[in-house]
């Protein structure tokens, strides 16, 4: 008997007999179908209200359901039902959704239930959704649902979880109703973030604070091991009900991947092991020695150590790896604290001064030599293939490191220090504190920067330290520079702009950029669907981007990604972070790779 049998055994033999999470065994059991994963960065709290890394929400969307999810073949996406029984009703104002729940759904066991088998109701989403409002939890995903919700006033003004509001309603046990005071055309794709995913009172209120270490869900999988930045665990949840339906389009791979999906229960593993991979060269080496089963963006600096050519190298073409290209919807850029007393600001020297640093980003030079050809410069916040994406707009600040010297002397930044490096216009010296990743990408970006800030006169230090600890501070606003990128959440505009949204600066907004001429563009734009009025708009946010330069736009990632030929069923996803739930390993093939490299 397998472990998943074993464990689906145990759960449906009493209500009194459960599996605490991190009770599973250390080993797979022989015989199991077992994914190898990685993650670039290390996990923060697995608590779907306040994660907001890449690395945990790759986690959560695999532990924790909201109420839809994407349909994992469809181009351009679509969404689909997911512990829904369909699409939601609207009303004819566009304000009103109801969603009418899948009965049968459990949460994986926990102390927390008391040995009862615990359903989830419509009544577990009010709760989840209305988490989001917790001011002790600080979310930064509070702007999805923050002023849009009929009444929420009411939870902000003196929150309570008691507190009823007409805008988020369990109608009975199985039917949610959730009112905008406003249509808002993204709701949906919010509702199928991992942040709206369902969690348990009893769970939450039964570790105070800790919420995180307790990860106890309705998903695909449920937490077996876990030790903290180091390795997790994923066991199939046995309680799982979800049953694979997808539209694939013409492409013979989609096809193939429906035909062997379609009806079948998910997941289709027993196990996912996953690793922190923070270095470059521990991903790559990993992966070749087929300790991991795929690798997804190729990091830039390894890059020729796999492809030749743009192609797959002929040696490991020939033990049956795929190479497949990706164009992410996902921004890299480096954003510059406007509070920050040596670089933020509105002034005039201040822009200016913020105005050089864009101008000085050797872009052509990035995309080269450490990107290895596979980006495309950011023209703007937006990727493309993101609805409200405009292939024709381009950037009115080029690399230019002559116009930036120019631009620095003529307000006020003209005096050198000894060794001819710029000080401010009071005279005082200038040294600017860019933050970076403590890894070997960390420290060729620094050189990067290095190189381009000198250019012009400028003095930078760098401050490393994990990406995590990072995040921390940004949020408190104690960093002045930092690169970092955005993933969409849902393929539209909205969710890149609001990055530089005024109120959510110390969130999102890591920038602090808080200007009224953008604030107000940015919310006529959220009401207005995607056509030539927002495109009107946002032509004017970017351009006010580019005139304050709270960012400087880097590049946009064409993914490379390579995969050994057990995996089965792999597409990536323009949104969704992973797709281990649709996955599927043949182990004899495993074995055989394994046998021949010996």
């Amino acid at each position: 008997m397998t472990l998943r049998a074993t464990l689906f055994a145990l759960l449906f033999a009493g209500a009194t007999c459960t599996l605490p999470a991190g009770a599973a065994p250390a080993a797979p059991v022989k015989g199991e179908k077992v994914l190898h994963l990685f993650l670039s960065t290390s996990e923060t709290g697995l608590d779907p209200a306040a994660a907001s890394d890449i690395a945990t929400l790759s986690l959560l969307e695999n532990l924790f359901d909201p109420l839809l999810r994407y349909d994992y073949l469809a181009r351009p996406v679509k969404l689909r039902p997911n512990t829904a029984t369909s699409m939601p009703e609207v009303s004819a104002d566009g304000r009103t959704y109801t969603f009418r729940i899948r009965p049968g759904i459990y949460f994986t066991p926990d102390p927390a239930f008391k040995g009862i088998k615990r359903e989830m109701t419509a009544q577990d989403y009010v709760y989840s959704l209305t988490r989001l409002y917790d001011p002790s939890l600080k979310s930064p995903w509070s702007y999805m649902f923050d002023g849009k919700l009929e009444g929420d006033e009411a939870l902000k003004n003196r929150f309570s979880y008691d507190t009823a509001i007409p805008g988020l309603r369990a109608l009975d046990k199985y039917t949610l109703r959730i009112r905008l005071k406003e249509p808002d055309n993204n709701f949906l794709f919010y509702m199928a973030t991992p942040a709206s995913g369902v969690v348990a009172r009893e769970v939450i209120e039964a570790y105070p604070g800790q919420a995180g270490n307790h990860p106890i869900g309705t998903g695909p999988f449920m937490l077996g091991d876990w030790k903290r930045s180091d390795r997790i665990v994923l066991l199939a949840n046995p309680y799982s009900t979800a049953v694979f339906s997808a539209t694939p389009g013409k492409d013979p791979e989609d096809q193939a991947i429906a035909a062997a999906l379609n009806g079948k229960r998910l997941p289709r593993v027993d196990r996912v092991e996953v690793k922190i991979a923070e270095e470059f060269q521990g991903r790559m080496l990993g992966f070749l020695n087929s300790e991991y089963d795929y690798l997804e963006q190729v990091p830039e600096s390894m890059t020729e150590m796999v492809i030749r050519d743009g192609q797959l190298k002929p040696e490991l073409q020939a033990r049956g790896m795929r190479l497949s290209r990706f164009p992410v919807l996902q921004t890299y850029y480096m954003w510059m604290n406007m509070n920050d007393p040596v670089l933020g600001g509105y002034s005039k020297d201040r822009i200016a001064l913020r105005r050089a640093i864009a101008l000085a980003y050797n872009s052509a030079e990035d995309i080269a030599l450490l990107k290895k050809g596979f980006a495309i410069k950011a023209e703007s916040p937006l990727p493309p293939n993101v609805l409200g994406y405009d292939p024709g707009y381009r950037s009115p600040i080029p690399y230019d490191p002559a116009l930036a010297n120019a631009l620095l002397d003529r307000h006020g930044y003209g005096k050198r220090d000894d060794e001819g490096f710029r000080r401010t216009p009071d005279g005082k010296p200038l040294t600017l504190t860019m933050h970076s990743e403590a890894t070997v990408g960390g420290r060729l970006r620094d050189e990067l920067w290095r190189k381009c800030l000198n250019s012009i006169g400028l003095r930078v230090v760098f401050k490393s330290d994990k990406k995590t600890e990072i995040i921390k501070a940004s949020r408190l606003g104690k960093v002045t520079m930092f690169e970092s990128n955005w993933i969409a959440d849902f393929p539209d505009g909205d969710n890149f702009y609001q990055l530089l949204y005024g109120p959510n600066a110390g969130r999102a907004n890591y920038a602090r950029f808080n200007l009224p001429a953008y604030n107000s563009r940015y919310e006529q734009a959220r009401q207005l669907n995607d056509g030539p009025a927002r495109q009107q708009l946002y032509f004017e946010m970017n351009q006010l981007i580019h005139a304050y330069n709270p960012w400087v736009p880097l590049t946009h990632a064409v993914s490379a990604d390579i995969r050994h030929s057990w995996l089965k069923n792999y597409k990536r996803h323009p949104v969704e972070f992973t797709s281990w739930r649709y996955l599927d390993v043949d182990v004899a093939e495993r074995a055989r790779a394994a046998e021949r490299q010996r």
